[in-house]
């Protein structure tokens, strides 16, 4: 074992409980996809991957395992967890680090981001695609516009899957089709569900869909890592690859413009954890203003849309929370009404703060995408056009809250 590895440090990883015949464990998978390995972690040794943060050799994760926990662990059994755990690529070392370099060079060299989902999510074809998306919107009822509103510059669209959220793509994307056709540059800021922690993961390649590419321009990423930093643009770059938000949004982009593709800027937005601190003041935040500033100069330059790809609530055991009930069903409704009425007056800063002041107890997991497409417009104002409460478990007692809001 390398030094690294005697003081093994694990890195964000997915964790799930679950239950395997009688017993609880902690099912560990890699976010980035290098090894399509599991690991199933009895819940006893959940302290141990605590533990495992860089600090510690063998002897001292035995030691604070007996101290703290009252567990006691054979040391040979701590080096084969920890050579599990390095095997499957979940340890932030030099053996995830030359996988995780690999992986990126042969991402940045493909000529497109290849489509992840489809043939599972949706068709892989443009003939049985095309024909499911418009039968979504055949099945609107017919909704008069409203007349003398400008057009929108911005919109909120789902990132759930078409199954359930199909209904609520259809409605904000015909409402916003025309916008849609006239754009010459799309920016879509999407949920960042495995991120690094950066502010946003950028990357130089182009989107396709089964429809096309949608041309990605590079200037434009350029200048973007420019204002929040090369390291922190790019470090994330690889979770474009299997993420699902911008590319759910991509692909009703491509069929409302009738396969014609337009330049595409593919924004993955993080946590923004530090705003919802109580004593956080986003506009003093410069990191974050240099970062809006930059986005609002390349939006300026072409005529614009603005996409935040952003679900709301996530409720219920589904989430690890209590089964969901009329009551709460309603509360739930009742929240995310106050939500997008913030969201409808443009009020990014008071948006912001309903989550913090909540501490996002509905987990919000399209807050970053829909706060950043808020503060890039700045004076906006919503029109919500779409609202759906859609299950989450076989037993309907978890849901997922979708929107689509207009932003003009």
């Amino acid at each position: 074992m390398s030094a690294m590895e005697c003081h093994p440090r694990l890195r964000a990883v997915e964790a799930h409980s679950i239950v395997e015949e009688g017993h609880p464990y902690l099912l560990l998978r890699d976010p980035l996809q290098l090894t399509e390995r599991a690991l199933l972690v009895p819940q006893e040794l959940g302290p141990l991957l605590l533990l495992c943060d860089g600090t510690r050799d063998l002897d001292g994760l035995a030691a604070a395992l007996a101290v703290r926990y009252g567990l006691q662990v054979r040391p040979d059994l701590l080096r084969q967890f920890v050579q599990v755990l390095d095997e499957a690529l979940l340890l932030d070392n030099e053996r995830f680090a030359q996988a995780h370099a690999a992986a990126l060079a042969s991402f940045r060299g493909l000529p497109y981001r290849a489509p992840a989902l489809a043939g599972q999510a949706y068709p892989a074809e443009a003939g049985p695609l095309q024909a499911l998306l418009q039968g979504y919107l055949d099945a609107l009822e017919d909704e008069p516009e409203l007349a003398g509103l400008p057009a929108p510059r911005g919109l909120i669209t789902p990132h759930i899957d078409y199954d359930r959220g199909g209904a609520i793509y259809a409605r904000v994307w015909s409402r916003a089709a025309a916008a849609a056709r006239a754009a010459e540059r799309v920016i879509i800021l999407g949920t960042d569900h495995n991120g690094n922690g950066s502010d946003v993961s950028l990357t130089r390649q182009h989107y396709a869909t089964p429809f096309g590419v949608l041309p990605t321009p590079g200037e434009a990423v350029e200048r973007l890592a420019a204002a929040v930093g090369e390291q922190s643009a790019f470090e994330g770059e690889l979770f474009h690859q299997k993420e699902h938000s911008i590319e759910l949004a991509a692909v009703w982009l491509h069929f409302i413009r009738g396969g014609t593709p337009c330049e595409l800027v593919p924004i993955l937005c993080g946590p923004l954890a530090r705003l919802l601190q109580p004593a956080a003041n986003p506009e003093d935040d410069l990191a974050l203003s240099r970062l809006v500033d930059a986005l609002r100069a390349i939006a300026a330059e072409r005529r614009t849309l603005v996409v935040a790809a952003a679900d709301l609530a996530h409720v219920g055991p589904a989430f690890g929370g209590r089964p969901l009930e009329a009551a709460g069903r309603a509360r739930l409704q009742s929240a995310d009404e106050a939500l997008l009425s913030r969201v409808r007056a443009g009020d990014a800063e008071g948006f912001l703060a309903a989550i913090r002041e909540n501490g996002n107890e509905h987990n919000v997991c399209g807050v970053s995408a829909i706060y950043l497409a808020l503060r890039l417009l700045g004076d906006a104002r919503g029109e919500q056009v779409a609202y759906a409460s859609c299950p989450a478990d076989d037993h309907d007692t978890s849901a997922v809250t979708v929107c689509g809001v207009l932003l003009r």
